[in-house]
Order: C-alpha cells, then structure tokens, then sequence
C-alpha cells in the first residue's frame, strides 16, 4: 500500500475505527504518523472514536496527518438542507482544537459524499502543524466519483501550481548594514525627464531591477545564510569539544552567533510579511506560525481545479487559458452602445469649490496620508510597501 522506495514503515496499531502508522520518509528520514478513519454513524459510537484518535496522537507523540470518512460534517454549510450547527459537529470541531489539527480546504468541490437527493463534506484530511510545516505546499483535491457515493479525496503534497512571481519589497532588507545608502546611490543614479509622476514611476521600475538584481546576486537566499552560519557554527563547536579551538575560534563563534540572530530576525520579518498577520509585532519569534499562515494564505489562493458546465478543468495552462478566454468573453462587447445624457440636469458646483479641487496636493497632505497608512501596506501594484516610503522618504522626496 505504501512505495517502500518512498516511505518505509515503522508501527502499525489496529483500533476498532481507524488504522494507524507511523512512517520513516527515505529521504530525510522525517518520522510522521497516519491514521485511516471509517466513523460510525451514531453520536455514541462517535465519542469513541475521538477519543480513539485522541489516544492515538498521544501515545506516537510525532507529526500526524489523518483522513478518511468521517461521517460527520463540521459546519451546516457542509451538508445540504441543513442550518442548524448539532452537537455531533461542535464536538468534531473541537477534537481537532484539542488535538491542534489543521482542516485543509477542498479544492475541486464543497462536497464529498451524494446519495442524489443530498450532498455532504464526510470525507477530509486533517494534519498537525509540524506535518504542515514539512510539506508547506500540501493541496486537497476532490476526484470524480466513479462506482461509489464517495468521491475520492486526493492528498498533494508535491506542491501548489505557481504562476508569475511579482516584485515585493522586502522589509528584512531594511536590516543590512548600509542598505538605505544604496537606495540613495541607485535612485541618485537615474535620470528620467517629465512630469514628477513619470519620473517617480520610472524611477521605481528601475530600482525594481536593481533590487532584483541585488537580492539574487549578493543578498542571496537567506535559508542559504542561515544553513551555512549553522554548519560553522557546528564546526566551531567540534574544535572547542576536542580542545583545538583558538582565540581567532571563539571570537568567530561570538560573531556567527550574532549574524544567527539578525537572520533569524530577518526570517521572522519576511514570513510575517508574507503571512499578513500584522497584529503581531516584529520580534515576537513568531516565525513557524508567519509560516503556517502564510501557507494557508497560498492554499486558499491557489486555484487547481475549475468547473464549468459539468466539465473539470485542471493543469496549469488549461486553467490559464479559460480564465483568460471567460474574461475575454465577459469584456468584450458585442454591440457598440453608450447611454446618453442628452436632457438630464445635473447639479453643479461654483468655480471656486472646483479650482479648489483641482488645487495640487500640497505636502503636508501627502505626508499625512503617508504617515496613517499601514506601513505593511503596498499603495499600488509596484510592490513598494509604506515602511519603503516612510523610511527613505527624506531621501526620494525630490524626483528629479
């Protein structure tokens, strides 16, 4: 049941509801644990098996992914006819907050059993944090349903479809030593000619690709900085274990510690960036949880499957092109018509409200509107967030 070059099994345990096992992955030898459920369909035998499963994620203490028919659903929403939230679904709701279980959403459908005259959501998959966090780009896909009453639920762990990856401004950059000097050098170093707006947009686009530029050439990935402070770090410790350690060592350790701790802060910063849990501060140590969230955001973001009239629509080009064709078809107009205000009377404003409209901004306004903001917050597609404005302000505020 199980591809030995893949996974190899390390326990098994057999209960009157489920199957359980624990697994070593090949590969990285991560030990995880999952249990096969068939619930029962009454309230009493019900209990039994939360507390089945709650015995189970107790006695293997490992990351759990857990799946099967239910028989129950979590919310009314989950089941046709009905509106009223029943014991039987607060009770499943809260097993999985007792034993901190993650309900993935369903791409390919809302429901997952139909006897024809009713539909419901009875089969999932349900994993811990940590297994989560092992395969971050974990995807649940509903099956056509073939000779049963159940569809089939497929678990993808291979990863999500990913389309165009747009510029972001990172806020962890803002942490390098000399980083906002280089923003003055660059923008210092472009010349454009026009209207101010022209030039701040020309200005941006350029130092977008010099910002892309730096990021992968001399930045780099920061799992990489991370993973390399580690290993020398894990030498030193070696050389101070065998006694050979210098002077020259420890003074290094003091410093590769301290780099560790900026990464881990700039690794803090961008997944809180990328998770838009903004009521959490800076510093928190929040990082696995920015991460949970943030790959969250991308499941519920991510389109894998498409239903139109009857028709499945999967893969990533076939996804692509029908959006763009259903957008094409809904925009396009057939007919050249425009309504006509010839007749109507509108009321109008005196010329001096209206030249007071029309006035320029003036500073203060624009500062203002600046400094209320969210500093988490891009104003507009280029991918510049408020803490870019607010921060080199002082340095960009003149565009030419």
């Amino acid at each position: 049941m199980w591809d030995k070059r893949v996974v190899n099994l390390v326990e098994d345990f057999v209960r009157e509801f489920s199957l359980a096992c624990s697994f070593s992955n090949v590969d990285d030898d991560f030990v995880w644990g999952f249990a096969g459920v068939y619930g029962p369909n009454d309230d009493s035998s019900r209990k039994l098996l939360w507390d089945e499963l709650a015995g189970l994620c107790c006695w293997w203490d490992i990351p759990w992914c857990i799946g099967g028919d239910f028989n129950i659903t979590r919310f009314p929403s989950e089941w046709s006819g009905v509106s009223n939230l029943g014991s039987a679904m607060a009770d499943f709701s809260a097993l999985l907050f007792d034993l901190n279980l993650v309900d993935l959403p369903l791409a390919g459908g809302d429901f997952t059993w139909s006897n024809e005259r009713a539909w419901s959501r009875l089969d999932r998959f349900v994993v811990s944090p940590f297994w989560e966090t092992h395969f971050p780009n974990l995807c649940q896909k509903r099956l056509p349903r073939l000779c049963s009453d159940h569809f089939s639920i497929l678990l993808d762990c291979g990863g999500l479809q990913e389309g165009r990856r747009y510029f972001k401004f990172e806020n962890m950059w803002l942490k390098v030593d000399g980083f906002v000097e280089k923003i003055h050098s660059w923008w210092a170093s472009y010349l454009f000619t026009g209207s101010p707006s022209f030039i701040l947009a020309g200005k941006l686009k350029a130092l977008n690709n010099d910002l892309r530029k730096w990021n992968l050439e001399v930045f780099g990935h920061i799992k990489d900085q991370r993973d390399k402070l580690f290993t020398e770090l894990q030498q030193l410790d070696e050389r101070e274990v065998d006694m050979t350690s210098s002077l020259e060592d420890r003074t290094r350790r003091l410093v590769v510690l301290a780099e560790l701790e900026k990464i881990t802060l700039m690794e803090e910063i961008t997944w809180r960036q990328k998770s838009r849990a903004l009521w959490l501060k800076e510093g928190d140590r929040s990082t696995k949880f920015f991460h949970r969230v943030a790959n969250s955001h991308r499941r519920n973001n991510a389109i894998e499957v498409l239903h139109e009239e009857g028709r499945i629509i999967s893969g990533r080009d076939e996804i692509k092109n029908h959006v763009v064709h259903s957008f094409e078809k809904l925009l396009t107009e057939q007919y050249l018509w425009r309504p006509k205000t010839d007749g109507l009377a509108f009321d109008s404003i005196d010329h001096t409200t209206a030249a007071w409209l029309e006035r320029p901004f003036e500073e203060n306004e624009v500062l203002g509107v600046i400094k209320g903001m969210n500093k988490d917050k891009a104003p507009g597609p280029d991918g510049f967030q408020w803490l870019f404005f607010t921060l080199v302000g002082k340095l960009l505020k003149r565009t030419s």
